[in-house]
């Protein structure tokens, strides 16, 4: 039997990967939306007419997006740029788009609602052990919109009027499905970028602090995984989505000049400003262990995901 499956943000930065695995599944349909799909860049795996328009904020998109759909995965987000620059907007987009969203896949019959969630909910700058026991303290709007998003997900699901399940993603790292996918502000990306276009990393810390990498071929992984995944599992639908490979940006930067010079015979150098008085690493552990206990294990290979980078950045981004 097929599954219909929506994927709002599909064409985004985690979104556009996890599709392109999906849609190699025969057992699944895949939707996913754009603001405007009559322009949008869409992938030669994707049937056109499986591109759906979708305004967050628009009763009458959304109620059409629900409709014959098994599977709702949620992806479609102001980033923590466009969170940071407004707040407000964040709430209503992040918050009430997603309250929107639940409401209408509950009408619709939408069995499963997967929301992509973050790790920064829990607090910032993320340290130490950090499980789904761990009480939320987000800070940045960014964190706090989906903090917000996360509790209509999670009452639906404990309400059974949806098996609502959130993932709380660490820091992704992979290359986009395009070259319209703008997301060069997350931290292994931006360093990928600087490598082909700079000949350098340039930090804006002294990145010694440590975060959590997750490659996207993981994270699809992860989707494909819950998408399948026996309902009595699904328990209080919380889960905690990360790489289990905590290193300090500085770290991630010397791995990344190792690749490129693999890869293209060029060192770049790194460039940072020393550490502040007093500053220093606090260790961080991302615990997947609920996710795991569910039989899901990681197979990403970081070193490929970073090569892969390398490689799209040179494409777009450089004639050398």
């Amino acid at each position: 039997m097929t599954r219909s499956i929506l994927l709002t943000g599909g064409l985004g930065y985690v979104g556009g990967r996890v599709a392109e695995w999906l849609v190699r599944d025969p057992g699944f349909e895949i939707f996913v939306t754009s603001r405007n799909p009559a322009s949008a860049v869409l992938p030669e795996w994707l049937l056109k007419d499986h591109c759906i328009k979708l305004d967050i904020l628009n009763d009458e998109d959304i109620k059409n997006s629900c409709k014959d759909i098994d599977i709702i995965v949620h992806f479609a987000a102001l980033n923590e740029i466009d969170s940071l620059n407004d707040p407000g907007r964040s709430l209503l987009v992040n918050g009430l788009g997603t309250q929107k969203l639940v409401k209408s896949a509950e009408t619709a019959g939408v069995k499963r609602f997967i929301y992509f969630s973050t790790a920064h909910i829990y607090r910032s700058p993320l340290e130490g052990t950090i499980s789904e026991t761990t009480i939320p303290r987000p800070v940045h709007p960014y964190a706090i919109s989906h903090r917000t998003a996360e509790d209509f997900v999670l009452a639906a699901n404990r309400q059974e009027k949806l098996q609502g399940i959130v993932l709380r993603l660490s820091n992704s790292i992979g290359a986009p499905i395009n070259s319209k996918v703008d997301r060069w502000s997350l931290i292994g990306n931006d360093l990928c970028r600087q490598t082909i276009t700079t000949k350098q990393m340039r930090l804006k810390t002294s990145g010694i602090q440590e975060r959590d990498f997750i490659t996207l071929h993981d994270v699809a992984r992860a989707v494909s995984h819950m998408i399948q995944l026996q309902d009595d599992a699904i328990g209080d639908g919380i889960f905690n989505l990360g790489g289990e490979n905590s290193m300090s940006i500085i770290q991630l930067a010397t791995k990344i000049q190792e690749r490129c010079k693999l890869m293209f015979n060029f060192t770049p150098p790194i460039v940072r400003p020393d550490p502040l008085t007093g500053e220093k690493c606090v260790p961080l552990r991302y615990s997947i262990e609920k996710l795991k206990a569910t039989g899901f294990n990681l197979k990403g290979n970081l070193e490929q995901e970073i090569d892969n980078t390398l490689i799209f950045c040179k494409q777009q981004f450089s004639d050398c």
